[in-house]
């Protein structure tokens, strides 16, 4: 569902005008979290990808995966950027101007953007109940939902995913506050909750659909997942997590959610390693 949009939202958002210069809320605003559609919420920008411009609007080199798309102005000499899911106009975006490596300015309105420290992550490591069941219970996380990713078939089943067929993971979604957790610290966690040298399945669940991947959102949390698959290398573990970038996540059946919770016990395929030193 759309938010109701204001007046003055409207005439940037839907008939694309553009706010004053220096005049939008995250022009000079640099903390760390995720910028999200004012309009449907969908995540659009990470705060790592926000620069400086000086241009008097928010700038960002980057946009989360598959968030973002890129349309001709109708007189053909900018590239106008609007939200991918519900076309809500952004701002503009430019190349060449060696702001940063990337060499890219998404040039966006303030007023199209609701900034949030809640983020998504997104893990597998087996059986998706006793994975989920371990990250509820983490100060800062917001929500776990099991579910889906990396498959071929839309909206599976799972009965689709169990054949191995489908080429799903079992995955959980992991909302989180990312002033209060870090997506590090539910990386450690992951490779601390199930076995990452097992390259055939998890514990007595074997097949595809329970290998161990971390879904990567952007180039830092791939950053951050290497690392700590180095350090865990230089200890000896045979690491088989993959790291895959940022798939179509499908919620898995409503029977599936909160498995744990419901039940009122522990998981007996997941239970806390500590492989970290500090």
């Amino acid at each position: 569902m759309f938010k109701k949009l204001t007046t003055e939202e409207k005439q940037i958002i839907i008939h694309k005008g553009t706010e004053q210069p220096f005049s939008g809320e995250y022009d000079n605003f640099y903390e760390s979290g995720t910028y999200r559609c004012r309009q449907c919420d969908s995540a659009l920008y990470n705060s790592e990808d926000k620069f400086k411009s000086g241009c008097g609007w928010p700038s960002f080199d980057d946009e989360i995966a598959g968030a973002v798309i890129q349309k001709p102005d109708a007189d053909g000499r900018r590239t106008e950027i609007l939200c991918a899911k519900c076309d809500a106009h952004l701002g503009h975006v430019f190349v060449g101007e060696q702001f940063t490596d990337k060499n890219t300015r998404h040039c966006v309105n303030s007023i199209s953007l609701v900034f949030t420290t809640t983020r998504k992550a997104y893990f597998a490591g087996g059986c998706f109940w006793g994975v989920e069941h371990l990250f509820q219970k983490q100060s800062g996380v917001e929500s776990v939902v099991s579910g889906y990713m990396g498959g071929t078939v839309e909206n599976p089943t799972y009965e689709q995913v169990c054949t191995g067929q489908s080429g799903h993971l079992e995955v959980v979604e992991v909302t989180y506050d990312s002033s209060k957790i870090t997506f590090e610290e539910l990386a450690r966690l992951h490779f601390e909750i199930h076995d990452p040298t097992q390259a055939n399945g998890q514990g007595p669940d074997i097949g595809q659909q329970y290998l161990s991947a971390i879904f990567y959102t952007d180039e830092n949390e791939k950053l951050v997942a290497e690392k700590l698959i180095k350090i865990l290398r230089k200890k000896g573990l045979d690491i088989a997590t993959e790291l895959i970038v940022l798939e179509k996540f499908w919620p898995a059946e409503d029977y599936h959610q909160d498995y744990y919770q419901r039940k009122g016990t522990e998981p007996y395929c997941h239970i806390y390693t500590k492989r970290f030193d500090d």
